[in-house]
């Protein structure tokens, strides 16, 4: 069977392709338009996808849409029907654009794969949003029982769920729904403290260790959101208080002002000042939505005999409350797949559908599942674009050249293999340097990614070592996790408060960027660099030998490894 998943029309479109018993292609859409989150329908990573398994569409036995249309415009219809005439913009805006378009999502979709590809395919099928993240974390998780929390913005009308699954059963035990959610409550400080909602949540999550935890205005953060902004039940339900929040009929998140009254600060405007203030803000939210996971997480357990938990949905990229789950040991596995948000649920969404019709089930999947392009692609770009290279036959030496570059404090941009699938560069498509030297912190954010400074980055380190240097005892592949540092010889990786996103690597894992690894740590002792995505800030993760070619000659990075070949500034 040949099902091709699509997440699309909310944020990070993708596209994935499963051939039988393999997903053997996914793609988000912003690596091939270069808008990142592009929204729009994925229509390049769907040509991607069948391209690289040669296949024409007319081949494909079902397309999978990752939400159900109408269950979300039944929210969308209630919610501004509830809220008149607060509503009546955007019921005006969003409305007709639905009834035009996404309400016959069927007919919408065989149209621009029509017209893309000439052939109108005629099995389409939905699948809900929340059970599409959960067959995305179950199947690849390995694990043959398991509870499975989602916890996102919002789905059709969930935006909290927990599911137990065995074998290939999965089964909803409970949700939580809209308008109460962790995701648009942790979005919404997001707004508050200056940055965008559905991108730069992350932001928030690395400020917050910059607050100061037992200062009186901290205390009085996080006390003020418990009593006035939202309910914490003790099994992790919450309300919010809706006099706070414009989200249900809003394109807006929040009442600003009164915000600003209740918290007696200024809310930040894009780009201004980081006051301590901001910060305290920061480490409150993120203090209370830790609490609100725990109790999520321990009340699923309470009702489960079961030792594995699958986290996911976009709220499971906050790998800091990851890390607390995991240090406070309520499950004996955690398990977070790489790409917990809506980018994964067109893999999830196709899961989903192979499951119902085949019965089976996926145990395992690599990252690495998007464009490869050969050395003769590659030198074609390197010869277009007028730098000056180097090529080396032995990728061995490939590996020695870059452990060298690295030790001697270069920077450089790292373009191997499959593009990985997910937010997270995991040495495919990335920037790497040396952690050791606490001036490439500084260096890689100001003349490389042109982005905050406050902004930490995560090492790579080899499996085998990562508990002498990492207070853990299990992997992180993905970088789902952060956890406490063991030693001060990492400062670059090392935020302020003493932990690092790890990403634990294995040859099996990836064998190309081992072998780098491997010979930084036989040249230096020390088996960790630094990684962070191959980007600037505000762009996608690059995609092809081109893009890397273009950011490697307006940000400050000093080489370029692409295949066999070496690029100097």
């Amino acid at each position: 069977m040949k099902i091709l998943g699509v997440s699309a029309y909310y944020h990070d479109s993708s596209a994935a392709l499963i051939v039988d018993d393999t997903v053997v292609a996914a793609a988000q859409e912003e690596r091939f338009s270069r808008i990142k989150h592009d929204n729009s329908f994925p229509i390049n990573a769907c040509r991607f996808c069948l391209e690289n398994a040669c296949l024409n569409l007319s081949e494909i036995d079902a397309v999978v849409f990752f939400e159900k249309p109408f269950l979300k415009f039944e929210r969308l219809l209630v919610s501004y029907i509830t809220t008149f005439p607060r509503s009546y913009k955007m019921f005006t805006k969003t409305i007709p654009i639905w009834l035009k378009d996404k309400l016959n999502m069927r007919r919408n979709i065989r149209n621009v794969l029509k017209a893309e590809f000439g052939y109108a395919p005629s099995n389409i099928k939905f699948v809900e949003h929340h059970l599409a993240h959960a067959a995305f974390a179950y199947c690849t998780s390995g694990f043959d029982s398991a509870d499975i929390i989602v916890v996102d913005a919002v789905g059709e009308w969930a935006t909290t769920s927990i599911f137990r699954a065995n074998q290939n059963n999965i089964e909803v035990v409970s949700e939580e729904r809209f308008p109460d959610s962790v995701g648009l409550l942790y979005s919404s400080f997001t707004q508050f403290i200056g940055f965008n909602v559905n991108s730069d949540e992350y932001k928030v999550m690395g400020l917050a260790p910059y607050g100061e935890r037992n200062a009186e205005e901290t205390i009085k953060f996080i006390e003020l959101i418990t009593s006035r902004i939202v309910g914490i039940k003790d099994d992790g339900s919450i309300h919010l208080n809706l006099e706070y929040f414009k989200f249900h009929y809003s394109d807006k998140m929040i009442h600003t002002r009164k915000w600003e009254k209740l918290f007696g600060i200024k809310s930040r405007i894009m780009g201004g000042e980081i006051t301590q203030s901001h910060k305290n803000l920061a480490l409150a939210i993120q203090f209370v939505t830790e609490n609100i996971l725990y109790r999520l997480a321990a009340s699923s357990n309470k009702s489960s005999s079961n030792g594995n938990l699958c986290l996911t949905g976009g709220v499971a990229l906050n790998c800091a409350a990851n890390g607390f789950l995991l240090n406070n040991s309520l499950y004996k596995n955690i398990y977070i797949p790489f790409a917990p948000g809506d980018c994964g649920c067109s893999i999830g969404a196709a899961m989903v559908y192979s499951m119902l019709t085949t019965g089976k089930r996926y145990f395992s999947l690599s990252p690495y599942l998007g464009p490869e392009y050969s050395n003769i692609e590659i030198n074609a770009a390197l010869q277009n674009s007028g730098v000056h290279y180097e090529k080396i036959d032995d990728f061995d030496e490939v590996c020695s050249v870059a452990a060298r570059l690295i030790d001697e404090g270069h920077i450089i941009g790292w373009f191997q293999g499959r593009m990985e699938v997910g937010p997270r560069a995991l040495g495919n498509r990335s920037i790497i340097a040396d952690a050791r030297k606490a001036s490439i912190k500084d260096e890689v954010n100001s003349r490389i990614k042109f982005r905050e400074s406050f902004r930490p980055f995560a090492p790579s380190v080899l499996a085998e070592y990562a508990d002498i240097l990492f207070k853990t005892a299990v992997e992180s592949p993905y970088m789902m996790f952060t956890v406490p540092v063991k030693t001060d010889e990492l400062p670059a990786i090392t935020h302020v408060d003493a932990t690092a996103r790890i990403q634990t690597v294995t040859k099996s894992d990836n064998p190309l960027y081992h072998n780098l690894l491997s010979k930084f740590h036989k040249r230096t002792g020390c088996p960790a660099i630094l990684n962070t995505s191959f980007n600037v800030m505000g762009e996608p993760i690059v995609c092809s030998p081109t893009d890397a070619l273009t950011t490697f000659k307006k940000s400050g990075l000093d080489y370029l490894i692409i295949g066999n070949y070496i690029v100097k500034k």
